[in-house]
């Protein structure tokens, strides 16, 4: 698709503003930001004057998809709860795009959204980023696999031991986590002496995702809110050599000096939600400018449908109110979550090479009282605000032009 989105207040996040600026799309990409921009002919030109002009936001940590809303028991697939270690389970295999709540994703500017199994097991699964529109996942795929999910504290501990096994403690659930990566080294070793010796070695699944983990292919991506989990959390990462990303990280606020000290990020969030269990006690929206001030890099989430994902911006507005940046706050929400989850090639900022993910807002997104008019995914219009009718509109993904 080729756009040329021109006369708004442009903020590229990964440069200064530019006011009138335009942003140029071609065939899907960004392929010029500025002032002085040559739109060539042919290119449909979009008026933004007035308004902002920012890339799509990047929600780091959610359910999307696979907690579908609306849908009960149906369209609950977030967690294989029958097995401690999923690492095989992909999150790309559940995703419904119908969810109703991509539509809200566009509502809130969010474009690109890395989705993850939840945090019922130790070892919960692979995730997978993708554009908030599309027909089919894999028409909306942006990158497969991105990390793999792993969980401490409470929630596998709370699943397992009702049901009598292991991991029933804090102590198991470390315990699985090791003994699983233990298991993959030795698989790595047998399988190095396989090839060396040219005999035929048995694959297996799960060994074959965690030997990514433990080669540095993959990131790990760690839920864990209460401070004891979050040095579990590095203690394992380091014994293993794996490079970590503390999901929610809700008590990091407390050990800050030292997740910025070991160059840890931090995916925080819900920030929205009550205190419903003892490991969220300290729950606060002082804590992302803790965080940030302390020198860790921050990205925030909704947790979706935790809290419903065009909530995102809001939550980073009233974290500014207690003290985050505003310029902080809004790379929490592009070029930060973009970079922690290795997308930066494709998404976060406004930059030529980029994909054209970009959101016209009626004023600073920081604003509570700004709305998302319109929404580009690589240059196409997927949902418009119709400002006279007061509701917004999302683009049939099984329509194309070309169709009769």
């Amino acid at each position: 698709m080729n756009i040329a989105i021109t006369g708004g207040y442009v903020v590229p996040v990964d440069g200064e503003p530019v006011d009138g600026g335009t942003v140029l799309i071609q065939d899907g990409k960004i392929v010029a930001v500025g002032a002085d921009v040559d739109i060539p002919d042919g290119v449909q030109v979009v008026d933004a004057d007035g308004a902002w002009v920012l890339p799509g936001f990047v929600e780091a940590h959610g359910h999307i998809g696979v907690h579908e809303e609306a849908e009960g028991w149906a369209g609950q697939d977030t967690n294989e709860m029958t097995d401690p270690v999923g690492a095989r389970m992909r999150a790309l295999d559940a995703i419904n795009p119908a969810d109703l709540g991509f539509q809200d994703a566009l509502s809130g500017g969010v474009t690109t959204a890395v989705i993850k199994p939840g945090s019922g097991n130790p070892i919960g699964g692979q995730t997978v980023a993708v554009k908030c529109w599309g027909r089919t996942v894999d028409e909306m795929l942006v990158k497969e696999p991105v990390s793999v999910k792993s969980a401490l504290g409470e929630n596998p501990k709370r699943v397992y031991g009702e049901k009598g096994k292991l991991p029933s403690t804090r102590q198991g659930v470390a315990a699985v986590i090791r003994d699983e990566l233990t298991k993959t080294q030795d698989y790595l070793a047998k399988k190095a002496d396989a090839e060396k010796e040219g005999k035929p070695f048995e694959r297996n699944n799960t060994q074959e995702v965690l030997a990514k983990v433990l080669q540095g292919e993959l990131p790990w991506c760690q839920h864990a809110h209460r401070a004891d989990d979050i040095a579990t959390a590095i203690r394992l990462s380091e014994e293993f050599g794996y490079k970590l990303i503390l999901n929610h990280g809700t008590e990091g606020h407390l050990i800050a000096d030292l997740i910025a000290a070991k160059g840890i990020p931090v995916i925080i969030g819900p920030l929205f939600t009550s205190r419903s269990k003892v490991e969220v006690r300290n729950r606060g929206l002082r804590n992302p400018g803790i965080l940030a001030r302390a020198g860790v890099e921050l990205a925030i989430t909704t947790d979706h449908p935790v809290v419903p994902i065009h909530f995102l911006v809001h939550q980073a507005t009233l974290a500014v109110k207690e003290g985050l940046d505003p310029e902080v706050a809004i790379r929490s929400l592009t070029v930060n979550p973009a970079k922690i989850m290795g997308l930066q090639d494709r998404v976060g900022a406004l930059k030529p090479g980029l994909d054209g993910d970009v959101v016209i807002w009626s004023g600073d997104p920081l604003d509570v009282m700004s709305r998302a008019l319109h929404v580009f995914i690589q240059g196409r219009k997927v949902y418009e605000f119709d400002e006279r009718k007061g509701e917004g509109t999302v683009a049939d993904p099984f329509y194309r032009e070309n169709q009769n």
